[in-house]
């Protein structure tokens, strides 16, 4: 699938921690239809086989709506379900021995917090770059923070989109403006809400505001 910077708009990663009775597959169609441009599966305590087979439950919708699908860290399993592509953290594989596991047609994407991990996570083959945190988040407790200073000269040093992550919510986003990002990353700000989809509608049109691109 072909990556550009209208898809980093509005970045949401799942996490079942709000589920509330429902599923995670009706949660992401919710925030597809509020207007979510990309989705990355997390799981950390899911063993292979039960997140293959939820990986290509949340595939079936992300294709339906042919939204951008990619796996967090878990190369095996994006690989097993075809999924987009692969997201990896500075203690995960690097984008170049990543890409070519997962060859030279799929999204990689990688966490980055200075403009040296920036910088190299370009050369190695990344395709965005998620970056932050940048504000508190209680999704992460253990994140480093980036400063909106720092999170603009990343953005001037590099060349492929970028999404910022971290805390981001409907009272913070606007300080994102003039950041040079192409979009927000978000978690908690629309899966924690009791109405995901009205959430997301609110925080694609911040988004939409923030960003120095035509949408």
């Amino acid at each position: 699938m072909k990556l550009d910077r209208k898809s980093m708009l509005l970045y949401a990663i799942t996490d079942r921690t709000w589920l509330k009775g429902t599923t995670l597959a009706s949660q992401v169609e919710d925030t597809i239809k509020g207007g979510a441009t990309f989705i990355q599966l997390r799981e950390k305590n899911m063993d292979f086989d039960e997140f293959v087979t939820e990986a290509k439950v949340i595939k079936e919708i992300t294709d339906k709506y042919n939204i951008p699908f990619v796996i967090n860290d878990n190369i095996d399993v994006a690989l097993a379900v075809n999924s987009d592509g692969v997201h990896v953290g500075q203690d995960d594989m690097n984008a170049k021995d990543v890409r070519k596991l997962i060859g030279k047609d799929k999204i990689i994407g990688v966490s980055v917090q200075t403009v040296e991990q920036a910088i190299l996570a370009e050369q190695n083959g990344a395709d965005y770059l998620g970056v932050g945190s940048v504000f508190p988040t209680s999704t992460k407790t253990d994140a480093n923070y980036v400063s909106i200073k720092q999170l603009k000269e990343i953005s001037k040093s590099i060349s492929i989109p970028i999404v910022a992550i971290g805390g981001i919510n409907e009272n913070n986003i606007e300080k994102l403006r003039e950041s040079g990002i192409d979009g927000i990353c978000v978690i908690s700000a629309i899966f924690s809400k009791p109405d995901i989809l009205e959430a997301t509608k609110r925080l694609r049109k911040l988004s939409e505001g923030i960003v120095d691109y035509e949408i």
